[in-house]
């Protein structure tokens, strides 16, 4: 039996928690639309989506390109050879001393064939390449690449995501990279890509542990994970490996920071050593030895998907530096405290022309560190496979193990 619209029981509105909390939220629901978005700052979204293309579009793949010109007209110097220098303009006679080779060689690698070989494993043979890539480039997030922009009455911060796990986060990301190795090695289906592979996975497990170690006593001097606040306390302060600041809050020259320089120190030679490791750079580049395994874990490749290997070694070399810049030369901060002194003359405000001054610095010093990258290649031999593997075992790890027993003494000895 039908029941009439009057004698259906009245619906009673929820009470309790659950209902409070929903009314609390920034849903609103109408008659003829329901809006689940929540409110959120459009100026935040347009200002972090300019910063990462800006980054690695902008800067951090024309780097990569030009760190591989770089890397030949170097070598060329070293070596006293001529190196690239022909390729510029297009239809004229105007050369720009080879500046157009990184363009001729990122259109010479899209122009090739991609083969594939019909013996490996297609899945994980196109996969490789991207996670090789990919997690070089998401490392950059956290690097503070500037201080801030002041335009137009808005404060913009010259970083991606201002973590306060900053280091932790490059490394968890960072390792990642060594799937994209070990699956090009193994889904080649071939004796030297599988090689290389293992080499590799066993490369990178014994370096990260002293890569992780090393920066504990630069952690244990700041007190905290944060990038931004540890370039800042740098420009306030003087740099970690350069402690003297005319113009910051304390003195010129604090004790504890100066004696902090001798583990600091150790930290850093420790910190460079696992990150050439970390980027299979020359002495550390078993894993593609073609003295041995022909090209290494990447001998099947070819075209596009054999550059982008090339991409995510030197952008892993970009970051790598530029962590190293921020954690022991005082990321974008120019030295002695000068960026105190400038904005005390600014009432305590970051002028936008010094903002843009700060980005240059930081990447100033990055390219700095690329070339002694490329100076170290070129210089030292390549190790062999069981003194590289003594060499992180037997030294690196046990340098960094007892710099962290210095670094703690010496924060202990002052406290008291």
């Amino acid at each position: 039996m039908a029941i009439s619209r009057a004698e259906r029981p009245a619906r009673t509105r929820p009470t309790g928690r659950l209902t409070d909390s929903l009314s609390a939220t920034s849903f609103h629901t109408t008659r003829h639309n329901v809006h689940w978005l929540p409110d959120f700052d459009i100026a935040l979204l347009l200002t972090s989506m300019v910063k990462i293309v800006g980054l690695i579009f902008l800067v951090i793949m024309p780097m990569v390109a030009y760190s591989v010109y770089a890397e030949r007209r170097v070598s060329a110097i070293l070596q006293d050879r001529v190196g690239p220098n022909r390729v510029g303009i297009p239809l004229t006679n105007i050369r720009l001393a080879g500046l157009g080779q990184p363009i001729a060689d990122g259109l010479k690698f899209l122009l090739k064939e991609d083969l594939t070989p019909g013996h490996v494993r297609k899945l994980y043979y196109w996969m490789a390449p991207a996670l090789v890539l990919i997690p070089a480039l998401l490392t950059c997030a956290v690097l503070p690449f500037g201080s801030e922009l002041n335009l137009f009455g808005h404060s913009v911060p010259l970083v991606i995501a201002d973590l306060n796990v900053g280091p932790l986060f490059v490394f968890a990301i960072a390792s990642l990279s060594v799937y994209g190795i070990v699956l090009a090695g193994w889904s080649s289906n071939s004796k030297y890509p599988f090689l290389g592979g293992v080499r590799a996975s066993s490369q990178m497990i014994s370096y990260e542990i002293a890569l992780g170690l090393s920066i504990v006593p630069v952690l244990l001097l700041f007190g905290e994970l944060n990038l931004v606040q540890i370039t800042r306390e740098q420009s306030q302060n003087g740099w970690l490996l350069l402690p003297i600041s005319f113009f910051g809050d304390g003195p010129v020259i604090e004790w504890k920071r100066l004696l902090f320089v001798i583990p600091a120190g150790i930290a850093f030679f420790v910190f460079m050593v696992a990150i050439f490791a970390e980027t299979n750079r020359t002495p550390f580049d078993l894993p593609e030895c073609e003295t041995e395994l022909v090209a290494g874990y990447h001998t099947e490749y070819s075209s596009m998907k054999f550059a982008l290997f090339f991409l995510g070694e030197y952008a892993a070399m970009i970051i790598g530096s530029g962590l190293a810049v921020t954690l022991f030369f005082g990321g974008w901060s120019l030295p002695f405290g000068i960026d105190q002194w400038i904005i005390g003359l600014n009432d305590g405000m970051i002028p936008w022309w010094l903002g843009l001054l700060h980005m240059g610095v930081f990447f100033g010093k990055v390219v700095f560190f690329i070339l002694f990258f490329i100076w170290v290649r070129w210089t030292v031999p390549r190790f062999r496979y069981d003194q590289l593997m003594k060499l992180g075992w037997v030294y690196m790890f046990e340098i960094a193990l007892a710099n962290i027993f210095l670094a703690a003494g010496i924060l202990l000895l002052f406290r008291a």
